[in-house]
């Protein structure tokens, strides 16, 4: 929950997110986190509803290029 709530404050102050998971257990964990969030901003006066754009990305770690799923997340 509290990715979820950093997702929410991000989308709340800078109108839009981008959170970035490698490996299947941290993706897993970015969309529970991205569907509570949708709450979170849906729970907003005005509601906040929101779409997300995921792709894949080519990211750099020590050295070694891993492919990561980047998730943007933008009000509707």
């Amino acid at each position: 929950s509290a990715v979820a709530g950093a997702i929410a404050g991000v989308v709340r102050e800078h109108g839009r997110a981008e959170v970035q998971a490698i490996g299947a257990g941290a993706v897993n964990q970015a969309i529970k986190a991205l569907v509570l969030a949708t709450g979170y901003l849906a729970d907003d006066e005005p509601p906040v509803s929101v779409v997300c754009v995921p792709q894949f990305v080519d990211v750099e770690i020590e050295d070694k290029v891993r492919t990561a799923v980047r998730l943007v997340v933008e009000p509707r």
